[in-house]
């Protein structure tokens, strides 16, 4: 029987800063810590549409970040959408 209950994987993937943390789960906090997104400053230019690309990022990821986005006065960035107009 194992001596500890402890997760291995915690111990060996620490995020350096506290960033978000009680607000999205870890593997979300890693993919944005890898890509250097450590400030909402620096969230907010990313779009919906590009972080749920991330590992670790779903609807459920999006919709928490953007309500703790939109209660500090962040918003993501928005998708430009390109209309083809015929001549």
């Amino acid at each position: 029987m194992a001596k500890s209950l402890r997760s291995i994987c915690t111990e060996h993937h620490a995020v350096e800063n506290d960033f978000l943390q009680g607000v999205i789960a870890m593997p979300a906090r890693r993919a944005l810590a890898k890509e250097k997104i450590d400030s909402l400053s620096k969230l907010s230019d990313y779009s919906e549409n590009e972080l749920i690309k991330f590992h670790g990022f779903g609807k459920n990821t999006i919709l928490k970040l953007k309500g703790y986005m939109q209660e500090n006065n962040f918003s993501f960035k928005t998708d430009e959408i390109v209309i083809a107009r015929s001549l």
